[in-house]
């Protein structure tokens, strides 16, 4: 599965520690992420993340692109509620979700069911609507 990982600022740290504690189930899945969440995430896990621009530059642009192209399976996006200057980019990923059955997750606890249920086999679904190889680099 192709699992994209975006963050606001101040839930960086969040994401981090989430992805450390489920870096077993990510390390079986291909993942990619804008600029500095990516790089948080890779350094602090040893996880390969297929790095975008940040998201200043048009990174949460690219990760549309891969969502419409049907390319992402996963979508975890932790949002800071209180944040206004990101709540384009929240609405654009959250709509092409909803446009392609992508399932995302806002927060921690949505994020933890979907990766339980990730390691269950119950998005294996994903594979039947997708089949080919990964658009990541291993």
């Amino acid at each position: 599965m192709n699992i994209a990982l975006l963050s606001h600022d101040r839930k960086k740290e969040l994401m981090v520690q989430f992805c450390i504690a489920y870096s077993g189930i990510l390390s079986k899945h291909h993942i990619c992420a804008t600029n500095t969440t990516g790089r948080l995430v890779a350094e602090a896990t040893g996880l390969p993340v297929t790095l975008y621009l940040s998201h200043e530059h048009g990174g949460s642009q690219q990760i549309g692109a891969r969502i419409a192209y049907n390319e992402i399976d996963m979508v975890l996006f932790f949002t800071d509620p209180q944040s206004h200057n990101l709540d384009d980019d929240l609405d654009y990923i959250s709509r092409l979700c909803d446009q392609y059955n992508i399932p995302i997750a806002t927060n921690v606890a949505t994020a933890e069911m979907l990766i339980l249920g990730l390691a269950r086999g119950d998005l294996d679904w994903r594979d039947i609507i997708k089949p080919g190889p990964s658009p990541f680099p291993t």
